[in-house]
């Protein structure tokens, strides 16, 4: 099993910019069968070391994260994400 975890920073911090990005990112649940679950968070806190939105992902192996970078509903989010990002971080590693 893999977990896949990824942390985004907005340009735009705002609550309507960082909802508008939680959407997209939700957006994927039921569309990309090699997502065996997804959890995507808003930070509650807003302090200055705080990134706006967490996403975790759990898949099956290495193949299926593969899969999941190339499928189209993931694509999508990467043409937003690449628009809205300030700054993102990830980490993948075997449960």
């Amino acid at each position: 099993m893999i977990k896949h975890i990824v942390f985004f920073k907005l340009k735009d911090g705002s609550e309507e910019s960082v909802a508008k990005t939680v959407a997209v990112l939700r957006n994927m649940e039921g569309k990309i069968p090699q997502l065996l679950s997804l959890e995507i968070g808003q930070d509650i806190l807003r302090t200055e070391r705080s990134f706006d939105i967490a996403l975790t992902a759990t898949l099956a192996s290495l193949e299926d994260l593969e899969q999941y970078q190339v499928h189209p509903a993931h694509k999508e989010v990467i043409a937003h994400i690449n628009e809205v990002k300030e700054l993102s971080l990830a980490v993948d590693y075997e449960i």
